[in-house]
């Protein structure tokens, strides 16, 4: 049994070096005792062929899965747990990187330790470099320890990447926690369900985890189709926090948690996107939230993260749709001729 399994779902990765880049980073990892399991995830370029010829040339460190169906990155991290074979098991996007000794100090850390979850922070990067720029934290030190109630809260309200942690493999398995397929934002769907299984978190503060900021990149695109994805992915984990107990035990976090990723993000996210808007979507999303989380807005957490010109906009969208779409849409225009009076 190696110490660590480290996932990474790939969909048509190839062009720029990017693939080759990330997969290198793991590779050349100090810690021996690891399996990289690369999941295709049924691309239509040659990201296929570059995961084999890394197999062929690091037999025994590398596995490949080709996936018959195009699932997603849920899809494929699925497949990768059930295939992993590590104590512990972390997860890497396809055009990121790590530090040659991410993982082994990562290991190192929970045997020392005892933890069942190990994090590490992060730099943005925009060129294929191991130089890193500033760190910027993916955890807070108030997370840190054995999770007893208010550290879980804080844990669960910022709970961080998914991709800059490791974790015991039975976190996975013996609590069945698997990614919903077919769809975006899967680890805001399951992040909660995470949280609540962890039971000792220690945080590595070194940037050791590459974040590549660049035009391919999914966070840089939009779509009316990962609105309605995040919409789900939150109705997952409100589901689940129903089940096991988050709800009950951390009812501001979960509403937090909701107001933010359901209904803020997606909001804004869907008013900042080319096109144009759909009074029906809008003013559903705002009739969801209400159903759900009625004082929503009056949450100390979420009052804390939002400005007063967002809650303005918020608090006339909940009102009437139609004026906040016309509200919203002259503020744009303005900005727009502002910007043309500046050039």
């Amino acid at each position: 049994m190696p110490d660590l399994s480290v996932i990474v779902p790939v969909y048509n990765m190839a062009a720029d070096g990017k693939l080759e880049y990330c997969m290198q980073s793991l590779v050349d990892q100090t810690l021996q005792s690891m399996e990289i399991i690369a999941v295709d995830d049924l691309s239509t370029d040659n990201s296929l062929e570059i995961l084999k010829r890394f197999e062929k040339d690091y037999p025994g460190r590398v596995r490949v899965i080709a996936s018959p169906e195009n699932r997603k990155q849920g899809g494929a991290r699925n497949l990768g747990i059930e295939a992993a074979q590590g104590k512990y098991i972390g997860f890497m996007d396809a055009d990121d990187w790590a530090a040659k000794d991410m993982y082994e100090k990562m290991v190192r850390i929970a045997e020392t330790t005892g933890a069942d979850a190990v994090g590490t922070d992060y730099c943005r990067v925009n060129a294929h470099t191991m130089e890193r720029t500033e760190r910027e934290p993916a955890n807070l030190p108030s997370q840190v320890g054995v999770l007893d109630h208010d550290r879980r809260r804080e844990f669960l309200l910022r709970p961080g990447s998914l991709v800059m942690k490791i974790y015991d493999r039975r976190i996975f398995i013996d609590n069945n926690i698997r990614f919903p397929e077919r769809m975006f934002y899967e680890d805001n769907a399951t992040a909660i369900a995470i949280g609540m299984c962890i039971q000792h978190f220690e945080h590595l503060p070194e940037a050791n985890y590459f974040y590549y900021q660049h035009q391919g990149s999914t966070t840089h695109d939009f779509d009316l189709k990962k609105c309605e994805d995040r919409k789900k992915a939150m109705r997952i984990m409100l589901e689940a926090a129903r089940e096991n107990g988050a709800l009950e035990e951390f009812p501001e976090v979960i509403e937090y948690q909701y107001g933010t990723l359901f209904y803020r993000n997606t909001l804004f996210t869907y008013m900042q996107g080319a096109g144009k808007k759909d009074p029906k979507f809008v003013q559903a999303l705002g009739d969801e939230i209400l159903e759900s989380f009625p004082n929503f807005r009056s949450n100390p957490y979420f009052q804390k993260d939002v400005n007063d010109y967002e809650m303005k906009l918020i608090n006339l969208q909940l009102k009437n749709t139609r004026w906040f779409l016309f509200i919203y849409w002259l503020k744009q225009i303005s900005k727009k001729i502002r910007g043309r009076g500046r050039s």
